[in-house]
């Protein structure tokens, strides 16, 4: 049985802000500037990749407004300029213009050559970054200009450059075997020092081509134990909390809690290779079994939106597209035993585990769980090593458009296809998605794919999760991004 959060001992609470007590206070870099103060920020995720911007970790770099891109994107997904001032298209090939005045923290300039460099190694890379799953992409300088070339029409180029992973960095950052992001960025505060898995510091970088940053610097401390990101915001050992459990939320000043529907859905990915799943009446029977409200209801405390599909209200423009979906016929599972894992990193997703543990052996499977955190468990899931893996997946983060993360996970290709499908029919669809020009038309395609994927039953859609960030009474804009790019910004400070 779950015990409530406000139950919990205060010795507990006491034992987790312990485990930061000091942290921030002797971090920082030798920028610190004595006229105010630096951010305290603490953050759920380690770095997986030594904080290379060809990995997930390129969101680090990115919410800590260091290493930036060609393009960002507005609200509605839509690309405005950043280290690059315009574009044009010319069938294949989109030619970028460069900003001139710009230097990276290492004091060598921003140039086509650069950005060049940058993209073609990430373009090499092995794996690609996901906002290149499916895509051959080259890219040449031309005087203070840079071409992309892609080997089909791709009407999402300047999207997909908005993607973190696809940060352009100095070239120092890619002389050793991984990229090291260290001093070679161009945002408004340089990373100057990263001690592993547990904290880093940035300096603000006074040079910067947007203008002064008002924070002198950020201190940044990976915990993730929400339990205890939760008790440095309330002890006054955090500044920035991001990814507040929704069991600590209600034991936080309702006034430090920013809440924010996202584009991240909590999705059950059933193995449609091997195993128990591979019968798609087995998959149906899992899908049938799946008591989403009570999930939202009693592990999300009512925190989160009861999934439709794989889109939720993030972008409100999918529900009145989508149409009802035709799934095969449910099996009995006569006892049939099944391994789901997950990953303690979110702090809900065991407690969902749990959960779905009950609802599945209620529909007569035999379940086992295996959880573990985020970093031990991702190769065995990709491998196919489960039965059903629980994931907390964000569906527009890397161009801000859906499709990119719909080829990833369910392409016969793609690089996060946790599910190991591989249906012709998905995958036309996709190609269809992918190949779309923006506005209307492409939203249908990928309400379109998206039912394909879901015909198929390889992935269950419970909810859709909401942000939950802490920021203390002294923060002043602090950034609350439902695609997870923004965090510390130039204008954030603390008072």
């Amino acid at each position: 049985m779950r015990v409530p959060a406000r139950l919990l001992p205060l010795t507990a609470a006491t034992a987790a802000c312990a485990l930061l007590t000091g942290c921030f206070a002797s971090a920082g870099g030798s920028g610190a500037d004595a006229g105010g103060k630096r951010i305290r920020v603490a953050m759920m995720q380690p770095p997986r990749s030594g904080l290379s911007p060809l990995s997930d970790d390129a969101f680090k770099l990115s919410r800590w407004s260091t290493a930036e891109t060609l393009v960002t994107l507005d609200e509605d997904g839509d690309a405005e300029p950043a280290l690059a001032t315009g574009w044009k298209q010319h069938g294949r090939s989109w030619t970028f213009t460069i900003r001139d005045g710009v230097t990276f923290h290492d004091g060598t300039e921003l140039t086509a050559e650069a950005v060049v460099n940058s993209l073609t190694r990430a373009a090499e890379a092995a794996p690609k970054p996901r906002i290149l799953d499916g895509v051959d992409l080259t890219a040449k300088a031309d005087g203070d200009k840079v071409v992309v070339t892609t080997a089909t029409e791709d009407p999402l180029v300047p999207q997909r450059l908005s993607s973190p992973q696809l940060s352009i960095l100095a070239a120092k950052a890619y002389r050793g075997k991984t990229v090291n992001p260290v001093g070679a960025g161009t945002g408004p505060f340089e990373l100057t020092e990263v001690n592993g898995t547990s904290s880093a510091s940035l300096d603000r970088y006074d040079d910067y081509w947007g203008g002064k940053a008002k924070a002198p610097g950020i201190d940044v401390k990976f915990v993730p134990d929400g339990t205890a990101r939760a008790a440095a915001l309330r002890s006054g050992e955090a500044d920035i909390v991001e990814a507040v459990p929704v069991s600590q939320a209600a034991l936080l000043d309702p006034d430090l809690v920013t809440e924010v529907p996202m584009p991240r859905t909590n999705t059950l990915y059933l193995n449609t290779e091997k195993g128990v799943f591979k019968e798609p009446a087995m998959r149906a029977a899992a899908r049938e079994a799946i008591d989403a409200e009570s999930i939202v209801k009693g592990v999300y405390e009512g925190r989160a939106d009861i999934a439709e599909g794989l889109l939720g209200p993030a972008l409100p423009w999918a529900a009145g597209l989508r149409e009802p979906v035709r799934h095969t016929e449910a099996g009995d599972p006569e006892g049939k035993r099944v391994t789901i894992g997950t990953f303690t990193d979110r702090a809900e997703l065991p407690e969902v585990a749990a959960a779905l543990q009950q609802q599945l052996r209620k529909a007569g499977f035999e379940v086992k769980l295996d959880v573990r955190e985020y970093a031990n468990i991702e190769s065995d899931a990709l491998a196919g090593e489960f039965d059903a893996f629980i994931l907390s997946r964000a569906t527009v983060l890397d161009s801000g458009d859906p499709a990119a993360y719909l080829y990833s996970d369910f392409a016969s290709d793609g690089s996060f296809n946790i599910a190991q499908l591989a249906d012709p029919a998905v995958d036309k669809a996709l190609d269809e998605a992918a190949q779309t020009a923006t506005g209307e038309a492409r939203r249908k395609a990928v309400i379109a794919a998206e039912a394909a994927v879901l015909r198929t039953d390889a992935a269950v859609p419970m909810l859709h999760e909401r942000v939950i960030q802490g920021d203390a009474a002294g923060v002043v804009d602090a950034a609350h991004d439902p695609r997870e790019r923004e965090l510390v910004t130039a204008d954030t400070y603390v008072k």
